[in-house]
């Protein structure tokens, strides 16, 4: 079996453009990893794309911008998590030996929306009941808080934290950094959340061209290697489940962690989905940085800043970077490529050698959530 590796990736800064389409919003990431990999574009055998609200044929419609129609497109909806599960299934078809070079896109435009929370699917008896994403976060939030005595503070500087990095990332949708006292006198969102502690919806597409180690070596690319590529789906539980248990990123982390023959103690970076503020912090104690109930004391202590033990975010996370849901996962790899290449500038995690990414979504009754795929890089 084949290994896979990113040679190249690509990627606009994420925002509100309103009057640009999605294909229009995506080619330009495609160009750019094209261009970054040193790759013919003829030479690229398929394609598969991530996009949540993006509507039919998004892969298709990308790539008839720049004249790369005719090759094998798969389009994916998995949530937050669709292009992170593209790049699952671009892995899958390297390592098979299916594919020698695949394209990997994450698109999506939200503000087609005009604003607001996401929609989500009127079937489920909780959405119609009126259960919106920040809802949802803000009772994990204050079950942690009422358990592990979280504070509000504690909780804003995540959204600190983040909102620094952002500052230092061109592609980063918010790049004002924040205070402690700022966040917390935003206006009110859900209890205990203000507005800079949820993330920002918009637009924006990030893309990764994957091959196989004798293609890179054709290429004289060293290459990210892929040390693992984890999918898996939400488990319906009836009745009580315990909030501030992530059991979906457990269960990945621990897949994840096995199939690359690596622990916890062996990340330098992770770029994990803090949609929310208490989803940062209840990730560090699911992949295992620290113990239960210790995210807090974890966080004040530094060890997740960018100099720290462990640099969580470096990108500013989904909190300062953006949101737009089908490209999260491939613009989370994106940034974790960069670091591994020593390619981040002032927010360069020194000595970066395995970074891990996360990515999960879809609020659906009696699940943790629906889909969570999660990545391990080594350089």
């Amino acid at each position: 079996m084949s290994e896979a590796l990113i040679v190249g990736v690509g990627m606009g800064r994420f925002g509100k453009y309103p009057d640009t389409t999605l294909a229009d919003i995506g080619w330009p990431a495609v160009k750019a990893a094209i261009a970054d990999a040193g790759i013919d574009a003829r030479r690229i055998q398929a394609c598969y794309c991530g996009s949540s609200l993006g509507g039919m044929m998004a892969g298709q419609r990308v790539l008839g911008r720049i004249g790369m129609g005719g090759i094998p497109v798969t389009n994916i909806e998995n949530a937050c998590s669709s292009s992170s599960t593209a790049l699952h299934q671009a892995v899958l078809a390297v390592r098979a030996g299916k594919y020698d070079a695949v394209l990997v896109i994450g698109v999506e435009k939200l503000t087609k929306f005009g604003g607001g929370v996401l929609p989500l699917e009127q079937e489920d008896w909780e959405v119609r009941m009126g259960m919106a994403m920040p809802a949802l976060y803000a009772m994990r939030a204050a079950r942690y808080m009422h358990e592990y005595g979280l504070t509000r503070e504690q909780l804003a500087r995540v959204a600190v934290k983040n909102r620094a990095n952002g500052a230092l990332n061109p592609v980063a949708q918010m790049q004002a950094p924040v205070t402690e006292e700022e966040v917390l006198a935003s206006r009110p969102v859900a209890d205990p959340f203000t507005l800079l502690q949820c993330c920002p919806t918009g637009d924006g597409a990030a893309a990764l061209v994957v091959v196989s180690a004798a293609l890179a070596r054709q290429l004289g690319r060293a290459g990210v290697r892929v040390a693992a590529s984890d999918l898996v789906s939400g488990r319906f539980v009836p009745g009580f489940r315990d909030m501030t248990i992530p059991e979906i990123t457990l269960r990945g982390a621990r897949e994840a962690y096995e199939e690359a023959g690596l622990g916890p103690e062996d990340v330098d970076l992770a770029e994990v989905h803090d949609a929310f503020t208490i989803a940062e912090l209840i990730y560090y104690e699911a992949f295992g940085f620290c113990g239960r109930g210790e995210a807090g004391a974890f966080l004040d202590s530094g060890a997740t800043r960018i100099d720290g033990r462990v640099a969580v975010n470096p990108s500013g996370g989904l909190l300062a970077k953006g949101h737009p849901i089908g490209a999260t996962g491939a613009a989370q790899v994106v940034e974790a490529v960069q670091q591994l290449r020593g390619a981040c500038g002032p927010r360069q995690v020194p000595g970066a050698k395995v970074a891990l990414t996360h990515a999960t979504g879809g609020g659906l009754t009696g699940y943790d959530h629906g889909a969570c795929s999660i990545h391990i890089l080594t350089r």
